[in-house]
């Protein structure tokens, strides 16, 4: 009898224990998804006369970034930067503060950004890592600005991403269900470690062919091995590579030309929407991560590129004049 009440009374001891510590975990992650949040700020952004981007971008821009750095150093999506010639922050406090560029980053897609005054009550999250996420772990996505909020989302998977803008990365972390407010929206683990940064609206999260409406986050585990050289020179040297001007989709294994930029290399070449691109520089192409990583493969970002495409009924070879991307664009002051 003695020992069945002993038993029973550590086992209620362990009950209570465990519900301690449960609430102790809990609080803890309250405050820390607390803290993540009055990081993230709301940014504004109005392009340069003549910017390029303003053709696909629009000329105002709005969206959101994350504090990262003592000096008030924020993360957001290099898009929404991209060619500014004004920035203003929007803290938690509702201060608007002039910003500058410090870097834009082509390769990843990240920018960082610079407030010219003090933000006060911006504790810089820590970065964290999409390495150990599983599907369905519960994730926090934050928004800045004057529609700033917080939501729940939920991890599908993290895997390669190739985009119809020249643009491709190994690893992007997509969830479900999305946030409209996406651009530069922050996503956090539950100890408020900063994961990734908003850049899409996807309408398969899941990469398999079925309607499951997300978001693609491009993980701050590319951030990490950059960090120093953005700040130092504003890019990084993978960035530096070749561009075509070109919007292309991937059609049963075959890259096609969705649009040709206006006055870009592509354009001077003769390429057309609705090419095929069968080849670069001789090598067969299938697919968009196949052709980018073929075209970004030269030593140089500048250089005459061979395309076999298909135009209509007729196959031909356009020699295409690569460029910097970099120099293409109207830089934002500080970069």
């Amino acid at each position: 009898m003695a020992a069945s009440l002993l038993l029973a009374g550590a086992a209620r001891h362990t009950q209570l224990a465990r519900a301690a510590t449960s609430s102790s975990q809990q609080e803890a992650t309250i405050q820390a998804l607390t803290r993540a949040h009055t990081a993230v700020v709301g940014i504004q952004v109005t392009a340069a006369a003549g910017a390029r981007s303003a053709e696909t971008l629009g000329a105002k821009r709005a969206g959101s970034g994350v504090v990262i750095g003592p000096d008030g150093l924020i993360l957001t999506i290099g898009y929404l930067m991209l060619e500014a010639e004004s920035i203003q922050i929007m803290t938690q406090d509702n201060r608007t503060i002039p910003a500058r560029a410090v870097a834009y980053d082509l390769a990843t897609g990240f920018g960082l950004l610079r407030p010219l005054l003090t933000l006060r009550g911006a504790t810089p999250v820590p970065l964290g890592s999409v390495k150990d996420l599983k599907p369905g772990d519960a994730l926090m996505a934050s928004t800045g600005g004057e529609d700033g909020e917080v939501a729940m989302t939920h991890v599908v998977g993290t895997r390669p991403f190739s985009g119809y803008w020249e643009y491709f990365i190994e690893s992007a972390l997509f969830t479900s269900p999305p946030i409209d407010n996406h651009s530069g929206a922050a996503v956090f683990n539950q100890r408020g470690e900063l994961l990734g940064i908003g850049s899409l609206v996807v309408s398969d999260a899941s990469g398999e062919g079925r309607r499951m409406p997300g978001n693609m986050f491009v993980p701050v585990d590319l951030l990490k091995p950059i960090l120093g050289e953005l700040q130092q020179n504003g890019v990084s040297r993978q960035s530096r590579r070749p561009w075509l001007g070109l919007t292309s989709s991937e059609q049963g294994g075959r890259v096609q030309v969705v649009r040709v930029s206006k006055d870009s290399p592509a354009d001077s070449a003769g390429l057309r929407a609705g090419d095929m691109v069968l080849a670069v520089d001789g090598d067969r192409v299938g697919s968009l991560e196949d052709f980018y990583k073929k075209l970004w493969a030269r030593p140089s970002p500048d250089g005459e590129v061979q395309l076999t495409v298909l135009q209509g009924a007729d196959q031909k070879t356009i020699t295409v004049k690569a460029v910097d991307r970099m120099t293409t664009m109207v830089k934002p002051a500080g970069i």
